[in-house]
C-alpha cells in the first residue's frame, strides 16, 4: 500500500509539473507561436478583404472575425519566453529577445487594437469598423517590420 501511495504521488508531481507549461519543449512553443499567427492572419485578411471592398462587406461575419482576433492576439506571446526558443530556426529576428521589453509593449498594443477592433466591429458598421481596423494593421506591420525577417 505504500508503493502504491508513493507510486502515486509521483505520477501526480510529473503530471503537474508537466501541466505547469503548455510546451513540451522550445521547438513546440515556436510551432504554437507560429500556428497562432497563422489563424490571426485568416482573419485579418479575411476582414482586410472587406474593409478594401475586396469582397462584400458582412457585418456578421466581420464580428465574428474581430471576435477571433480580440482571443487569438493573446495566444502568441508566451511562446517567445520558453527557454530555448530564441535558437529555434524561425523568421522571428533575434532583435526580439535583445529588445524583450519593447516587443512586449507592441504585443500589448496588439492586443489592445483588437479589443478596439472587436468594439468597434460590434456596431455592424464598416465605417467604424475600418479605422479600428487600420489601427490595428498599422500596429501589426510595425511589429512585422521590426521583428520579422522577409
Amino acid at each position: 500500500m505504500k508503493n502504491l501511495f508513493i507510486l502515486l504521488s509521483l505520477g501526480l508531481s510529473s503530471a503537474c509539473a508537466i501541466a505547469g507549461s503548455a510546451f513540451t519543449d522550445a521547438e513546440d512553443a515556436v510551432t504554437y507561436r507560429q500556428h497562432s499567427f497563422q489563424l490571426i492572419r485568416h482573419n485579418f485578411v479575411d476582414l482586410g478583404d472587406m474593409m478594401r471592398g475586396n469582397v462584400p462587406f458582412d457585418a456578421k461575419r466581420a464580428e465574428k472575425r474581430a471576435d477571433a482576433l480580440a482571443s487569438l492576439t493573446t495566444l502568441p506571446w508566451e511562446a517567445f519566453e520558453v527557454p530555448g526558443a530564441d535558437k529555434v530556426k524561425s523568421e522571428a529576428k533575434a532583435d526580439i529577445w535583445k529588445n524583450l521589453q519593447d516587443f512586449q509593449q507592441k504585443a500589448q498594443q496588439f492586443q489592445t487594437d483588437a479589443l478596439a477592433l472587436q468594439t468597434a466591429a460590434k456596431s455592424g458598421d464598416q465605417a467604424t469598423i475600418k479605422p479600428a481596423f487600420g489601427n490595428f494593421a498599422k500596429n501589426c506591420k510595425a511589429c512585422h517590420d521590426q521583428y520579422k525577417a522577409d
